[in-house]
């Protein structure tokens, strides 16, 4: 299936799409291209807010988007990687059966697939800027956000392989 019919259908059964992306053979690569795509949006996503700060402060964009380019494509996936440890670390504690290619993959298909909503928080904070809408869009993605995680989390754990 293609990636974005995958996105959508995790917004109503996450765990049915987790389950079908670890179906497939292991592939470090696919979970490299998973992360690197989700950070990539998320780097396009910033791109309303940064020409916001630039116009507001009278100051080159570029500089801007050089730090956010920085920070999403190659610092955030190491972090993320780091944060797939750690739960991985956590679920064999709770003597889930998850390996780390699994708890990677749990974890960037959930940034990939809250990526809409980053694109919509970048668009709010651009347009409308500071203020309870950003707040409710940014509060909204990081709920979202959770509840794929920990669901793919658990179908990684305690799921039917």
């Amino acid at each position: 299936m293609p990636v974005t019919t995958d996105i959508v259908a995790t917004y109503r059964r996450p765990r049915t799409v987790m389950r079908q992306l670890l179906a497939m053979p292991e592939s470090e690569g696919r979970a490299l291209a998973i992360v690197m795509s989700a950070c990539l949006v998320v780097f396009i996503a910033q791109w309303p807010r940064l020409a916001r700060v630039a116009h507001l402060n009278d100051q080159e964009i570029n500089p801007l988007l050089g730090g956010a380019l920085m920070a999403w494509v190659f610092i955030m996936p190491l972090v993320l990687y780091a944060l797939a440890f750690l739960s991985f670390v956590v679920l064999r504690i709770f003597s889930a059966r998850a390996s780390g290619y699994r708890c990677r993959m749990a974890l960037f298909w959930a940034v990939l697939a809250v990526s809409p909503l980053f694109l919509l928080n970048g668009l709010v904070a651009g347009f409308i800027g500071a203020g309870a809408g950003l707040q409710l869009v940014g509060l909204v993605t990081l709920l979202v956000f959770m509840w794929f995680w920990l669901a793919n989390l658990r179908e990684v754990g305690w799921g039917e392989t």
